[in-house]
Protein backbone atom coordinates (compact mmCIF):
# COMPACT_ATOMS: atom_id res chain seq x y z
CA UNK A 1 0.00 0.00 0.00
CA UNK A 2 2.77 2.46 0.90
CA UNK A 3 4.65 1.62 -2.30
CA UNK A 4 1.55 2.53 -4.33
CA UNK A 5 1.24 5.81 -2.46
CA UNK A 6 4.85 6.77 -3.19
CA UNK A 7 4.49 5.71 -6.83
CA UNK A 8 1.38 7.89 -7.15
CA UNK A 9 3.14 10.83 -5.50
CA UNK A 10 6.10 10.47 -7.87
CA UNK A 11 3.79 10.35 -10.90
CA UNK A 12 1.87 13.41 -9.72
CA UNK A 13 5.12 15.32 -9.23
CA UNK A 14 6.21 14.26 -12.71
CA UNK A 15 2.95 15.50 -14.23
CA UNK A 16 3.30 18.78 -12.34
CA UNK A 17 6.82 19.21 -13.72
CA UNK A 18 5.40 18.91 -17.22
CA UNK A 19 2.61 21.36 -16.38
CA UNK A 20 5.17 23.94 -15.21
CA UNK A 21 7.19 23.46 -18.41
CA UNK A 22 4.09 23.81 -20.59
CA UNK A 23 2.97 26.89 -18.66
CA UNK A 24 6.37 28.56 -19.11
CA UNK A 25 6.44 27.80 -22.83
CA UNK A 26 2.83 28.92 -23.23
CA UNK A 27 3.59 32.16 -21.41
CA UNK A 28 6.56 32.92 -23.66
CA UNK A 29 4.64 32.10 -26.83
CA UNK A 30 1.72 34.28 -25.73
CA UNK A 31 4.06 37.15 -24.77
CA UNK A 32 5.74 37.11 -28.20
CA UNK A 33 2.40 37.01 -29.99
CA UNK A 34 2.82 33.52 -31.43
CA UNK A 35 -0.36 32.33 -29.72
CA UNK A 36 -3.58 34.27 -30.09
CA UNK A 37 -5.06 34.36 -26.59
CA UNK A 38 -8.33 35.70 -27.98
CA UNK A 39 -8.96 32.22 -29.38
CA UNK A 40 -11.24 30.42 -26.91
CA UNK A 41 -9.30 27.11 -26.95
CA UNK A 42 -5.94 28.83 -26.51
CA UNK A 43 -7.34 30.98 -23.71
CA UNK A 44 -8.81 27.90 -21.96
CA UNK A 45 -5.51 26.04 -22.09
CA UNK A 46 -3.62 29.09 -20.82
CA UNK A 47 -6.11 29.65 -18.03
CA UNK A 48 -5.88 26.00 -16.95
CA UNK A 49 -2.06 26.09 -16.91
CA UNK A 50 -2.09 29.39 -15.01
CA UNK A 51 -4.52 28.09 -12.39
CA UNK A 52 -2.55 24.93 -11.62
CA UNK A 53 0.93 26.49 -11.61
CA UNK A 54 0.38 29.96 -10.16
CA UNK A 55 -0.23 28.82 -6.53
CA UNK A 56 3.26 27.30 -6.48
CA UNK A 57 4.95 30.05 -8.49
CA UNK A 58 3.55 33.06 -6.60
CA UNK A 59 5.43 32.46 -3.30
CA UNK A 60 8.66 31.94 -5.22
CA UNK A 61 8.12 35.19 -7.13
CA UNK A 62 7.50 37.01 -3.86
CA UNK A 63 10.83 35.82 -2.45
CA UNK A 64 12.95 36.57 -5.52
CA UNK A 65 14.33 40.00 -6.27
CA UNK A 66 13.22 41.69 -9.48
CA UNK A 67 15.21 40.70 -12.55
CA UNK A 68 13.36 43.04 -14.88
CA UNK A 69 11.28 41.14 -17.41
CA UNK A 70 12.99 37.80 -16.72
CA UNK A 71 10.99 35.37 -14.59
CA UNK A 72 13.11 32.53 -13.20
CA UNK A 73 10.48 31.25 -10.78
CA UNK A 74 9.53 28.28 -13.05
CA UNK A 75 13.18 27.21 -13.10
CA UNK A 76 13.41 27.35 -9.30
CA UNK A 77 10.12 25.45 -8.96
CA UNK A 78 11.39 22.77 -11.37
CA UNK A 79 14.57 22.40 -9.33
CA UNK A 80 12.55 22.05 -6.12
CA UNK A 81 10.23 19.48 -7.68
CA UNK A 82 13.14 17.43 -9.01
CA UNK A 83 14.85 17.55 -5.61
CA UNK A 84 11.63 16.31 -4.02
CA UNK A 85 11.41 13.49 -6.54
CA UNK A 86 15.02 12.54 -5.77
CA UNK A 87 14.28 12.43 -2.02
CA UNK A 88 11.20 10.21 -2.37
CA UNK A 89 13.11 6.88 -2.53
CA UNK A 90 15.08 7.80 0.59
CA UNK A 91 11.92 8.73 2.45
CA UNK A 92 10.30 5.49 1.30
CA UNK A 93 13.27 3.46 2.56
CA UNK A 94 13.32 5.28 5.88
CA UNK A 95 9.62 4.49 6.37
CA UNK A 96 10.04 0.84 5.41
CA UNK A 97 13.17 0.25 7.53
CA UNK A 98 12.01 2.49 10.37
CA UNK A 99 15.16 4.55 10.53
CA UNK A 100 16.46 7.83 9.14
CA UNK A 101 19.73 6.22 8.07
CA UNK A 102 18.93 6.13 4.31
CA UNK A 103 18.35 9.90 4.40
CA UNK A 104 21.92 10.59 5.53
Amino acid sequence: MIRTLFWLLDELLSLYVWAVIFAAVFSMLAAFGVLDTRNRLVWTIGDFLYRITEPALRPIRNLLPSFGNVDISPLILLLLLQATRMLLPSIYESIIYGTLRPLL
